[in-house]
């Protein structure tokens, strides 16, 4: 085997090239024995560590798949997390809402109860007003009459008209003429009646059985009062006579 170049070798003396050449010789030996299987116990455990290289690869596939799910899982946790806070936000946010709609009803429920209680109101004052109005208008309409013989009789006129009495004017002056000269205070003391105790009364001399039984309704029950004498005499006259305008004597 020739021997390797080194440098100043042809300078040293020849103990020292035998020795630089054994060294070499050992080391190429060396590496010879290391790169050839088989021998001694040094070469037999270097074959057996060689196994061991893949079994790490497997190790670590398996740990990197399992940080994969691990963080697959946490993905899908989160996910699901994310979901259900989702869902409890739409729940209180319709919640909210239907409870606002309600109460908004509630108030236009409200409201509208008032304003239907405040026409209402509205209404029975208005109702109140007009029929006060109307009583205002016929208490000023109503008709009034002179304190004396033609405003009495006139007045009579128009309550028997309301009664559907029949009787004139003329008819009813003539007879008061005749019966009491227009005095309504008249009383007859000296007639039959009177001597049966019930004397002809006011202006068309009427006894009290006959006018309670003819009084018109209206009038006063006082049988010295103008109207209620009148009226009263004219209603037994048409029942009797048909009219007042028939009786030209006692009647």
């Amino acid at each position: 085997m020739p021997l390797p170049h080194i440098p100043g070798y042809n300078r040293l003396t020849k103990t020292h090239k035998y020795s630089a050449a054994g060294i070499a010789a050992a080391g190429a030996a060396a590496i010879a024995f290391a790169v050839v299987p088989g021998g001694d116990a040094g070469a037999k455990t270097t074959a057996q560590d060689l196994p061991n290289k893949p079994v790490a690869l497997t190790s670590q596939k398996a740990d990197a798949q399992a940080h994969h799910e691990a963080l697959a899982k946490q993905s899908a946790l989160a996910a699901k997390q994310a979901k259900d806070e989702a869902a409890k936000k739409a729940a209180a946010k319709k919640a909210a809402e239907e409870a606002a709609a309600k109460k908004a009803a509630e108030e236009a429920a409200a409201k509208k109860a008032a304003e239907a209680k405040a026409a209402k109101e509205r209404a029975a004052k208005q109702a109140a007003s007009r029929s006060a109005t109307r009583i205002e208008t016929v208490a000023a309409e109503k008709k009034t009459y002179p304190d004396n013989l033609d405003g009495w009789i006139r007045e009579s006129l128009d309550i028997m008209k309301e009664k559907g009495i029949p009787g004139s004017y003329e008819g009813i002056h003539r007879n008061i003429i005749r019966e009491s000269g227009g005095n309504p205070r008249a009383i007859n003391n000296w007639d039959i009646n009177a001597q049966n105790g019930v004397p002809s009364k006011g202006l068309l001399q009427v006894i009290a059985p006959t006018f309670q039984a003819y009084h018109v309704e209206g009038t006063s029950w006082d049988p010295y009062d103008p109207v209620a004498n009148i009226t009263a005499a004219c209603n037994y006259a048409a029942d009797r006579y048909g009219s007042m305008d028939n009786v030209n004597g006692p009647y």
